[in-house]
């Protein structure tokens, strides 16, 4: 149980000690800083505890910011400090330095000397809430009377909402998911459980779109609205109670994915209950999606920390923000999940699921060509100058394998005069060319793929640290995921573009895996594991041997498909569940832009 200790002279008719009781915290009291710290000395160097002064006048919800959020390890606001089991030692070197003859209160004196240990400490905004130390009777009063004049519920149930979000889940959407987070919260239900509904609710939506009836249609298109109200609950749910876990973002970053992938199967197989076959379609819109997520990320990462000029694009950028409606409309049209589900299930409902691919596809071609290209001039515009930590998270998100690896290793030295985005663009035009144009099974359909496996070394040989090498991850997807899909319709039998759907979509999750790990400052995934499923260009010419060999007997190609998937898939669950369950990674939450 974490504990706090209360420090200074009791304060007649204060609330405090049972507001902090309602957070879950046992109230130690000290009169002094020599109290306070034989009472930080009796209290598990692993449990949080906190320090706050007896004369603290605020709303609860600012202690509970300050007091209770897992995602920091100290955290602090005005008469109040936190810290977790990872800022602890700091913490005692704080009390031991801080006597009873400083200025201003005990918790704000130790926040500072936390701090100067180098520790970071969070502070939250607070907006219109109150958190203050009254000196005396009249400040009080006047923090008493700043308490009451803000109705804390509000403040709660509007923070609650993500910060920037679509128009349709801003619009429609929040203004009364809120209040159904408020009622879970009230009733003890974790972000997880809610997460976990709006998956269930996803899958019977997509069993009820591989019926193949206008009536499974209807009602998938309800449920996929359904469960995305549940998917915005989850969250908001996490900021209203604080409930934030290292679980929670990694079930609410791969469920979206698993709940529309799964969206996409069902309409495929409703479709071919009606004789058409749109598993095609339903790849290729799979495919726009990720590479256009890789980008977003890739160039996320690239400038995380960089240090550059401001561009003539990103200054037209702020310019137009400033337009309010502009902001709306840039959201929109690159198609971010909101709209996104909102426009499958509408076109689920009233058409047919060869019409949803095809806007499907049509809008998420548009949003990566805009979101593309809006990063390729911001990036020739400035100067930057990438970090050693930014090339080595595009190096992870490459996802090179052995092959590439022992390539890199013999040109590393003397890769510098190669452009690495160039050389990565050369490999990937040539494999999707080869692959889109060659028969299937073609020898040199393999011959491209060796000549591919060495430009991704090359690509990688020097660090990735080029104005545009952001977009070699991109490019190796695209590479990848649409060599898989021409071979499969090439094939032209039975079940193989159902098992290339499955063999994308396994290797998809990888993907998103090593993305959100890097976000969660936890690294990527180990080596082993990218060697073990080879790496994207080991898979490249995985795929085009087995379509060489298996070219007199088509039939078998899925069958070589549907086992590679099986086997990227349980290597990489196995793998993913024993890392974010097991692994202690700080707890996290996505506060970004919709995906």
């Amino acid at each position: 149980m974490p504990t706090v200790i209360l420090t200074g002279l009791p304060v007649p008719g204060s609330p405090l000690a049972d507001e902090l009781r309602s957070l879950g915290f046992e109230v130690r009291p000290a009169a002094g800083p020599q109290d306070a710290a034989a009472a930080l000395a009796g209290v598990p160097a692993d449990q949080r505890v906190a320090v706050v002064d007896t004369a603290f006048v605020g709303h609860t919800h600012a202690l509970r910011l300050a007091l209770t959020d897992p995602r920091f390890d100290a955290c602090a606001v005005t008469g109040a400090l936190s810290v977790q089991a990872a800022a602890r030692e700091a913490l005692d070197k704080a009390v031991a330095t801080e006597g009873a003859d400083g200025s201003g209160p005990y918790a704000d004196r130790l926040a500072a000397a936390v701090e100067a240990t180098g520790t970071t400490v969070q502070r939250p905004e607070l907006g219109s809430l109150v958190a203050a130390v009254p000196a005396d009777a009249d400040e009080r009063a006047a923090a008493s009377a700043a308490v009451a004049a803000v109705d804390e519920e509000a403040v709660r149930l509007r923070s609650a909402v993500k910060s920037r979000d679509g128009f349709f889940t801003t619009f429609c959407i929040s203004p009364y998911s809120r209040y159904i987070a408020r009622w879970c919260a009230r009733r003890g239900l974790t972000p997880n459980q809610v997460t976990t509904a709006s998956l269930i609710t996803a899958l019977i939506a997509a069993a009820c779109a591989a019926t193949g009836d206008r009536w499974g249609y209807v009602a998938a298109g309800v449920l996929l609205i359904v469960s995305f109200v549940l998917d915005c609950t989850d969250g908001q749910l996490a900021r209203y109670s604080l409930q934030y876990s290292t679980m929670g973002a990694w079930l609410d970053a791969t469920f979206d994915r698993a709940k529309e992938y799964s969206f996409y199967a069902g309409l495929a197989l409703g479709a071919a209950r009606n004789g058409d076959d749109v598993w095609g379609l339903a790849l290729g819109a799979m495919i726009l999606m990720t590479c256009r997520h890789v980008v977003d990320f890739s160039f996320n990462e690239a400038n995380h920390d960089a240090t550059a000029n401001t561009s003539p694009t990103a200054a037209l950028s702020d310019r137009l923000d400033s337009v309010g409606w502009t902001v709306w409309v840039r959201r929109m049209i690159i198609l971010p999940i909101g709209e996104r589900w909102a426009m499958i299930a509408v076109l689920t409902a009233f058409t047919t699921p060869r019409i949803v691919f095809y806007a499907l596809i049509a809008g998420c071609a548009f949003g990566a060509l805009y979101t593309t290209a809006g990063r390729v001039l911001r990036s020739l515009t400035r100067k930057a100058r990438r970090t050693d930590r930014a090339a080595q998270a595009l190096a992870d998100l490459a996802d090179s394998g052995p092959l590439a690896e022992l390539q890199a290793r013999l040109l590393r030295g003397r890769a510098g005069s190669f452009g690495s985005v160039h050389v990565a663009a050369l490999g990937t035009v040539l494999m999707t060319g080869a692959a889109l144009y060659l028969p299937f099974g073609d020898p040199r359909l393999v011959a491209v793929a060796v000549i591919y496996t060495m430009t991704a070394g090359l690509a990688v040989a020097a660090p990735l640290k080029g104005a545009l090498d952001w977009l070699i991850p991109p490019l190796f997807r695209a590479a990848e995921y649409v060599t898989v899909l021409a071979l499969a319709v090439k094939a032209d039998v039975p079940g193989a573009l159902p098992a290339a759907f499955g063999l994308i979509a396994a290797v998809a999750y990888h993907h998103y895996d090593t993305v959100y790990r890097i976000r969660g400052g936890t690294g990527a995934p180990p080596h082993w594991l990218v060697r073990t499923i080879g790496g994207h260009e080991g898979r490249v010419l995985l795929t085009t041997v087995l379509a060489a060999v298996l070219v007199d007997r088509a039939s078998d190609f899925p069958v070589a498909l549907t086992a590679l998937a099986v086997f990227v898939a349980l290597v990489v669950l196995v793998e993913s569940i024993r890392f974010w369950v097991s692994s202690g990674a700080p707890a996290v939450h996505d506060e970004g832009e919709p995906a």
